[in-house]
């Protein structure tokens, strides 16, 4: 299943997908199916029901009263959950040896990968209430020349647990999205000799994108597969695939579940894949730039930059 978030009449629902065109409004499917549940009011609660939640979604699908049905063009898209935790990661070698090429030729400075990126999954928490949706305007902060675009696929977690194992990790995974951090990479440079952070480079209002859909963790197998692409102004800036994590999302959650309790609803990115960013190939956004981060069965997260 693709689940989102969709306000319409300024009324937030949770939806399903049933095609690229057409959406299923589960709460009032389930009203008229006569469910006794306002789990489809909220997808946090959605992911809290977990597997019961999920089954009564789709007997609902299969049902598709048409009375509960919604267009694409009719509603607007809200981050399919608001994250209770985010964190975000950098799992992609073949990014970092960009990033860390442009940043030296920007700086001066050379940088280079530690050994640490290797032996673990490396991690920031990040501003939960930033988050937008698919097809917000994104306020460019005042104080960057430089921004840019992440491309990430990232998880939701659909299990609360604390060091959890290896193989137990995926089963704690409710489902896919993807994820679009914006970055002012001046800011980001200035902070990055501190060795902290990272800290303006990354946090400003509208600056974190999920979305336009969560694909549900029981359509994908694990280690998850996906094409991936970035695109500005409808030209292909770069891509990859999320099979070349070099530390997958069962290292990811073990790792960060040690002596930490992991709750429904919170959100990990994987960082951007190889070439998903300006950085890396020598382009930058300007104002009213749209930018489309395509994952293969997600689907497409479209938003444009302006000027506050």
């Amino acid at each position: 299943m693709r689940l989102a978030t969709v306000t319409i009449d300024d009324c937030p629902r949770v939806v399903a997908a049933l095609d690229d065109e057409t959406l299923l409004d589960l709460d009032k499917a389930a009203k008229f199916a006569r469910y006794e549940t306002d789990s489809f009011t909220d997808m946090q609660k959605v992911v809290e029901e977990g597997d019961y939640g999920l089954e009564q979604a789709q007997g609902l699908i299969r049902r598709a009263d048409r009375r509960a049905l919604l267009k694409v063009d009719e509603v607007t898209f809200l981050p399919p959950i608001m994250p209770v935790q985010f964190r975000d990661c950098l799992v992609f070698e073949q990014h970092l040896k960009n990033s860390f090429a442009a940043a030296s030729r920007m700086t001066g400075q050379a940088f280079e990968i530690p050994p640490v990126w290797y032996q673990q999954p490396i991690y920031y928490k990040g501003n939960r209430f930033s988050f937008v949706g698919h097809g917000a305007d994104v306020i460019w902060p005042s104080y960057a020349q430089f921004l840019d675009i992440e491309l990430e696929l990232a998880v939701v977690i659909g299990r609360k647990g604390k060091n959890i194992t290896r193989d137990a990790a995926p089963s704690h995974i409710f489902g896919y999205t993807i994820f679009n951090d914006i970055s002012a990479r001046d800011a980001q440079m200035i902070e990055m000799p501190g060795q902290l952070g990272p800290a303006k480079g990354k946090d400003f209002d509208t600056g974190n994108i999920l979305g336009p859909y969560i694909l549900t963790a029981d359509e994908v197998e694990h280690p998850v597969s996906l094409e991936m692409e970035a695109r500005v102004n409808g030209e292909r800036w770069g891509g990859g695939n999320s099979g070349d994590m070099h530390h997958d999302f069962a290292d990811i959650i073990a790792f960060v579940s040690r002596e930490e309790t992991l709750y429904p609803g919170e959100v990990i990115g994987s960082g951007t894949v190889g070439t998903g960013c300006g950085l890396e190939t020598g382009r930058q956004l300007a104002p009213g730039d749209v930018f489309e981060l395509e994952v293969e069965g997600i689907g497409v997260l479209r938003n444009r930059i302006m000027r506050g």
